[in-house]
């Protein structure tokens, strides 16, 4: 009997640890596998004293569709939010700076991945939106690293209404570091952070990593639980489940006009 095929691919190569997402069944949704396989391969960047980054990538066209609705239900509605919780939060504390590398559709909690990060770039491919407003839902557990990132207005603005937006309007608003307009310049943008990261100390990169996220950590100290139980209870409401259903049976939901 063989094992199943990693829905996280890890590498390290040049002072530079890779995690790949590469679960297309589910669009690289955050199923509890795939969150417990980033957990590893980021512990596996941390042990490393010669890893100076980690880049958090992607295959196919998404690179997270946001959670996993097939496990949206279960005895306990706080697991899967206080697992997204606890996944951000190992990136934030990560001592190695974390790259997200966007060249893909990122929806809901994949935007979460990308706030956590502390750099992202983007490609031409890449579309963004808190698609949570159309399901019944609310972006809560992923604003505990965004909101101290994102363009007030902008937050509002995509928070209420869903929009899908690009990578340049991403850029503009905080959720990325860089925009790009090619394959090229995205692997052009990648390698110069890289290069320059290189050059850095594994103290005074774990240090300065900590002073530039320190409003983050205070947001994840002061307002994870009760973001944790208001998506639990947001999951389980009654329009929630309409807004799941709706979108998996590919219909409007009841409340759209």
């Amino acid at each position: 009997m063989t094992s199943a095929a990693p829905l996280v691919h890890v590498s390290t190569a040049d002072a530079v640890t890779t995690l790949t997402l590469d679960s297309p069944h589910n669009r690289n949704a955050l199923s509890s596998r795939l969150m417990s396989e980033l957990h590893a391969g980021l512990a596996v960047a941390a042990a490393n004293r010669d890893v100076r980054a980690v880049v958090l990538t992607h295959v196919g066209k998404v690179f997270c569709a946001g959670a996993d609705l097939s496990e949206a239900t279960g005895a306990d509605p706080t697991v899967g939010p206080r697992g997204l919780v606890e996944l951000q939060k190992a990136i934030v504390d990560c001592s190695k700076p974390v790259i997200a590398v966007v060249d893909g559709h990122a929806r809901a909690g994949g935007l979460g991945l990308i706030g956590a990060a502390d750099l992202a770039i983007a490609g031409p491919a890449a579309t963004f939106a808190f698609t949570e407003v159309r399901l019944g839902l609310a972006p809560a557990v992923i604003s505990l690293p965004l909101r101290p990132k994102l363009d007030p207005r902008a937050a509002s603005r995509y928070y209420l209404t869903g929009e899908v937006f690009d990578a340049v309007e991403a850029a503009r608003i905080g959720l990325i570091t860089r925009a790009v307009d090619s394959a090229e310049g995205r692997e052009t943008a990648l390698k110069e952070l890289l290069d320059a990261l290189r050059q850095g100390s594994p103290q005074g990169l774990a240090e300065s990593k900590r002073l530039a996220n320190a409003e983050v950590v205070r947001s994840f100290a002061r307002d994870a639980d009760e973001l944790v139980q208001l998506s639990a209870r947001l999951f389980g409401s009654e329009e929630a489940q309409e807004g799941m259903r709706s979108f998996l049976e590919k219909r409007p939901a009841r409340w759209v006009r």
